[in-house]
C-alpha cells in the first residue's frame, strides 16, 4: 500500500522528536544516525532517506533547535527596561525545557566552530539577537530608564552577560539556581539603570 503525505509528515515528526531526545540526553556530540535510529526504533537505513550524511543530520538538528527556541512561549513585554529584562529572562535556563534547549545549544558550539558555514550562521543568529535587544535598549533609553549611550554596545554587553550566566547555570545548577539567575540579572539591570540617574 502506498504511503501518503500524512504518513511521511508523521514519520518526520517522529524523527524530529528522536533527534531532539538524543540531543537532550547525550548532547550534540552524541548525535549520530545510529543513536537517532535507536531512539526511533528504526534502522539507520530508514534515516538515510531523511539525512543522507552526518552533516545533513547536524544541519537539521540545528534548524530544529532554532525552531524550538523561537516557538517557546515568551514573556509579554511591557515598555522600558521591562522589555529588556523579559527578553533576557527568556534566554536563561529557568525551566526544564529552557535548560534542555540551552544544553543542546551550548553543546552544538563545537560543531559550529569546526564548520565555517555553521560558524557564519551562528554569528548571524547572535547578531540578530543583539539587534532585537538593541531595539529594547532604545525604548528604555527613550523613557529615561537607561543611561544614554550606544544602544548596540549596551545590547552586546547584555547578551554577553546573559550567555555567560547560561553557561554557569548549566555547569553549576546548584549554585546558579533559577532564583539566583534572576537575582543576578536584576542586579545587572539595576546597575544599568543606575547610570541613568
Amino acid at each position: 500500500m502506498p504511503r501518503t503525505k500524512g504518513d511521511h509528515e508523521a514519520r518526520r515528526q517522529d524523527v524530529s522528536a528522536a533527534v531532539w531526545q538524543v540531543m537532550a540526553t547525550r548532547g550534540f556530540a552524541g548525535l549520530t544516525l545510529r543513536a537517532v535510529a535507536a531512539e526511533l526504533g528504526a534502522t539507520t537505513g530508514l534515516l538515510t532517506h531523511y539525512f543522507p550524511t552526518k552533516r545533513a543530520l547536524v544541519a537539521y538538528a540545528l534548524d530544529l533547535l532554532e525552531q524550538r527556541t523561537l516557538s517557546r512561549p515568551r514573556r509579554s513585554a511591557g515598555r522600558g527596561p521591562a522589555t529588556l529584562r523579559d527578553a533576557l529572562l527568556d534566554i536563561l535556563p529557568l525551566t526544564p525545557e529552557a535548560t534542555d534547549s540551552n544544553r543542546v545549544w551550548v553543546s552544538s558550539w563545537d560543531a559550529a566552530l569546526s564548520d565555517p558555514a555553521l560558524s557564519t550562521d551562528y554569528a548571524r543568529k547572535y547578531a540578530e539577537g543583539r539587534e532585537r535587544l538593541r531595539a529594547r535598549v532604545v525604548a528604555a533609553q527613550e523613557h529615561g530608564e537607561l543611561a544614554p549611550g550606544d544602544p548596540a554596545q549596551v545590547a552586546a554587553a547584555a547578551q554577553s552577560f546573559v550567555l555567560g550566566l547560561v553557561v554557569q547555570a548549566l555547569f553549576d545548577p546548584v549554585t546558579f539556581t533559577p532564583q539566583r539567575q534572576v537575582e543576578l540579572l536584576d542586579d545587572y539591570l539595576a546597575a544599568l539603570a543606575a547610570g541613568a540617574g
